[in-house]
């Protein structure tokens, strides 16, 4: 199952050319349901059978939990909620816009994190 999450997930990376927008090495790899987008080796997005989720700004997750557009991600029903990040349960494939700014964000967010902890 991972490897259709993988397959889908690196292909959308692929299309979007995120790579061409984060200066630093992005990659896709598989984990135990699904597929992980990682940035400086850190994992900042995912798509599994929860679906499309993104690491994204506390407040900006908040917004979209609260209207209605994400949810919290959970990844099994009875499991934590993994903080900061913004679930899109059934994402559009043709949203391709949308997912972009989340990729980009999501990995703005992980380079911002690693900054502060150099200094």
């Amino acid at each position: 199952m991972a490897k259709t999450y993988l397959d889908k997930l690196s292909s959308l990376i692929n299309d979007l050319k995120i790579g061409d927008e984060i200066a630093v090495p992005v990659e896709a790899r598989h984990f135990f349901s699904g597929a992980g987008f990682y940035v400086n080796g850190a994992m900042c997005a995912s798509w599994s059978p929860a679906g499309l989720a993104f690491k994204l700004p506390k407040k900006e997750v908040a917004e979209l939990i609260a209207s209605g557009t994400a949810t919290s991600l959970k990844y099994f029903s009875n499991g934590h909620v993994k903080k900061g990040y913004a679930l899109f349960e059934n994402p559009d494939a043709t949203k391709t816009k949308l997912w972009k700014n989340y990729f980009v964000k999501a990995a703005q967010q992980i380079l911002c994190q690693h900054d502060k902890t150099r200094r």
